[in-house]
């Protein structure tokens, strides 16, 4: 029976990994035990899926990326070349803090930027856009747009990551796709 995704040959694939159709594995990447990719992910080179991480569908993942246990990304996801993830606040090589993983969430859409930093227990929102580089310590609102370090908020963004510049009346459009968000307690919604 013919395997509904393509991985090469140098890839590692553990048994027990879920691994769903049209999903591309490339060159040295290590799939490992209990974790589950959706359809039509790209898994880049020299790539780790720790076990117990889930990935949505459509997640784009560069270059150089380890996904640590305690991790998810949602549908399209995005995870720019070398970034990082951590899964434990003080880690120290001679004491095993397994069973202290702070979880991370990376919510439908959201895109991280090369070589940037996220630190564990931090959801990143909806449709966020994390600078290259940037250092992320807290959490980031639907849409939000950071970079820096440690990251800082300094706008929105549209779905299609464009920067929303918002009007008197709180209204922004995308200038790609037309879509309009509204601003409101400082929470951007998309209202088309």
């Amino acid at each position: 029976m013919e395997k509904a995704f393509f991985a090469h040959q140098t890839a590692e694939i553990d048994e027990g990994a879920i691994i769903q159709k049209g999903t591309k594995i490339w060159y040295f990447s290590h799939i490992m035990s209990n974790c589950s990719i959706g359809e039509n992910c790209n898994i880049g080179q020299n790539v780790v899926v720790s076990p117990g991480v889930t990935l949505g569908n459509n997640v784009k993942v560069q270059n150089n990326v380890s996904i640590y246990s305690g991790v998810n990304c949602e549908d399209d996801v995005f995870l720019g070349p070398s970034m990082v993830f951590t899964n434990v606040i003080n880690p120290r090589s001679a004491v095993n803090r397994k069973n202290e993983y702070l979880s991370t969430l990376v919510k439908k859409g959201a895109s991280i930027g090369a070589n940037a930093t996220i630190v564990c227990g931090n959801d990143i929102g909806e449709y966020a856009f994390i600078g290259a580089g940037a250092v992320v310590t807290k959490e980031i609102p639907n849409y939000g747009l950071v970079v820096g370090n440690p990251s800082k908020q300094i706008g929105w963004v549209s779905e299609y990551g464009h920067r929303l510049h918002f009007d008197m009346n709180n209204k922004a459009s995308c200038k790609e796709s037309g879509q309009e968000y509204i601003i409101e307690n400082n929470q951007v919604k998309r209202i088309n």
